[in-house]
């Protein structure tokens, strides 16, 4: 009895040391399914409840600006980096990459499994009006998206050009729906239940690369921002453990990330 009662007091002593904390993150991050392999582990290793805000990465940013959350984890640089210059992260640290690639109908009526650029894929669509969905939310995607339009160099709109303002699974959804050419992240992709009549007809032009980033918010903006915890996070994020469940996180045998935080200097 005596060892039984020492086994409750125990469990319950770590429950009531467990603390919460709150990341804003990507919907391609949350639609990976990697969360599902890391947030256990984190809790377990830290104690720490890591709760997730799911939306865009410009949402997150703007919930990272109001002091919503603690920190944020997303893969738009260029707005990462305006996020800290403005004060409102105390800094960007590189986790770990995957890459944008096209999705389109099996039959690719705009040709783009034979285009040579990134770019090109774009203008062979918008040449064959073939219908292309784009997440239009802001997200980190759509703002890949939209540099990608802006180097090819062609308009789109029309009855063929259909922002649907949603996640990357919702987006998906669409598409598969629609039969339409879209952008995602490789691992959304590879995760997604729902394929239909959709392929993977293009990738590896270097400027699909898809970074992901973790930027603390700023507590001299925000006093309430757990720091203590946001600092512990970012220290397992960084981690040999880090590492290898998120290079080991696969599916059908295709790796989803690759983990490339750096030591600190």
């Amino acid at each position: 009895m005596k060892h039984i009662l020492a086994l409750v007091l125990g469990l319950a002593g770590s429950m009531a040391a467990a603390e919460d904390m709150k990341m804003a993150v990507t919907t391609s991050f949350n639609n990976s399914g990697l969360a599902e392999i890391l947030l256990p582990a984190i809790a377990e290793d830290t104690g720490i409840n890591v709760q997730l805000l799911v939306v865009g990465t410009g949402q997150a940013l703007r919930l990272g600006e109001g002091g919503d959350v603690d920190a944020v984890l997303v893969h738009a640089r260029a707005a990462e980096e305006a996020f800290v210059e403005a004060g409102y992260g105390t800094h960007r640290r590189e986790i770990m990459y995957n890459d944008f690639v096209y999705i389109g109908p099996s039959d690719d009526p705009a040709a783009i499994a034979q285009a040579d650029t990134a770019a090109d894929v774009l203008v062979r669509i918008a040449q064959t009006e073939s219908v292309f969905v784009s997440r239009g939310d802001d997200s980190g995607t759509h703002k890949k998206e939209l540099s990608l339009w802006d180097t090819a160099g062609v308009q789109r709109g029309g009855d063929w050009y259909r922002p649907v303002g949603a996640g990357m699974g919702a987006s998906l959804n669409t598409a598969a729906g629609m039969n339409a050419y879209i952008l995602a992240d490789r691992a959304s992709w590879l995760n997604f239940g729902n394929k239909g009549d959709l392929a993977l007809l293009f990738a590896g032009d270097p400027v699909l690369f898809n970074q992901y980033a973790y930027l603390p918010v700023n507590p001299e903006r925000h006093p309430h921002v757990k720091t203590d915890l946001v600092v512990q996070l970012e220290e397992w994020l960084t981690s040999p453990r880090a590492a290898e469940l998120i290079n080991g996180y696969t599916i059908n045998g295709e790796t989803l990330f690759t983990y490339n935080a750096q030591p600190e200097s």
